[in-house]
């Protein structure tokens, strides 16, 4: 699990300035890492609380939708993964395109974070061998 803030979009963030239209907060959120995951995905609540529209949608496929892709929503957001250290530089991405997913918040995050982000970083996991484990993420 990783601590993150979305926002709205760079155009978006733009084009509310322009408009001298309020800019939502970014949101903390959790976020859970999903190396099986080609995108990141979103909960609509966050989505939701920027005040956001889809901006196209895209077929996704999911262990619980086999082989048949169900079409959902994609949305335009700024991320941001803040560094461990605080003298660091966060990993920002101005226009990420997510895809909004219902992830049960209940168990206590807000997004997935797929490879389209992973790929911008290093990633280590080691299982601990039958403990709890441990994962580093470097950017």
């Amino acid at each position: 699990m990783l601590s993150a803030f979305v926002g709205v979009s760079a155009p978006r963030h733009s084009a509310l300035t322009e408009a001298k239209q309020p800019i939502p907060n970014i949101v903390p959120i959790r976020t859970l890492i999903d190396t099986g995951a080609s995108a990141t995905c979103v909960d609509p609540s966050v989505l939701i609380s920027l005040g956001l529209t889809p901006t196209g949608n895209t077929a996704i496929r999911t262990p619980s939708t086999g082989n048949k892709p169900v079409t959902a929503d994609q949305y335009d957001v700024s991320l941001i993964l803040p560094p461990a250290v605080q003298s660091q530089t966060p990993l920002f991405f101005a226009t990420l395109p997510v895809i909004c997913v219902e992830l049960l918040v209940s168990q206590g995050f807000h997004a997935l974070i797929g490879r389209d982000v992973l790929a911008q970083c290093i990633f280590t996991y080691n299982g601990g061998n039958g403990g709890p484990g441990w994962f580093t993420l470097a950017y």
